[in-house]
C-alpha cells in the first residue's frame, strides 16, 4: 500500500494523508490530469469515480460521480485554485446534486496535493482542510480517512500499468 502516514489535526482542522509512490512527480500528476486515470483510483474500489473532463488550469469546474454497489451515484464537484505542475494542485471539493449543483448542505474541503521528488520515486502529500470542526468530524464519520486510503491503495497498480483500465 501506498499510504505512509495519516494525520487528523483538529486544532488546524485539517487532515493529512502522505504516500510514497515509485514514480516521478511528472508520472503522478497524470494520474490527476487524466481523467481515465484519476477515475482509476479516486474513489474506494467499491465506489468507483466517473470524470467528465478534467482541466488543471486555475477557475476550472471538474464534476464527477462516485457509483456504489448498489448503482447509487454520489455528485461531486472542484474547483481549481492553484496549480504549479507538476508540483502542487490545490482545490474546493464538495458534494452535488445531479446537475453539478453544490449541495450547500455539506462541508467544502479546501485540498491541497503536494508531489515531492524524493530517492524512490515521489512523495504525494495530500491535506484536507474544514471550515469548522463540525464539518471535519461530518466527514469522518462518513468514512473519509477510510475510503481516501482505500482509494490511494489502488494507485500503485496503476502507476504499474501505466494508463490500462481499473
Amino acid at each position: 500500500m501506498t499510504v505512509v502516514s495519516t494525520t487528523k489535526d483538529t486544532e488546524a482542522l485539517s487532515f493529512t494523508i502522505v504516500s510514497d509512490l515509485a514514480a516521478a512527480p511528472s508520472r503522478v500528476w497524470q494520474i490527476w490530469s487524466d481523467p481515465r486515470q484519476l477515475e482509476q483510483w479516486w474513489g474506494p474500489p467499491t465506489w468507483p469515480a466517473t470524470f467528465e473532463d478534467v482541466k488543471l488550469v486555475e477557475g476550472a469546474g471538474v464534476s464527477y460521480y462516485m457509483t456504489g454497489p448498489d448503482g447509487t451515484k454520489a455528485h461531486g464537484w472542484w474547483v481549481i485554485t492553484a496549480v504549479d505542475e507538476p508540483r502542487s494542485i490545490e482545490f474546493d471539493d464538495g458534494f452535488s446534486d445531479e446537475s453539478g449543483q453544490p449541495n450547500h448542505e455539506m462541508p467544502t474541503i479546501k485540498m491541497r496535493v503536494d508531489l515531492e521528488e524524493i530517492s524512490t520515486g515521489t512523495r504525494m502529500s495530500i491535506q484536507s482542510s474544514f471550515a469548522t470542526v463540525a464539518d471535519m468530524d461530518q466527514l469522518v464519520t462518513m468514512g473519509m480517512i477510510e475510503g481516501m486510503t482505500e482509494a490511494l491503495g489502488q494507485i500503485d497498480a496503476l502507476l504499474t500499468a501505466g494508463s490500462g483500465g481499473r
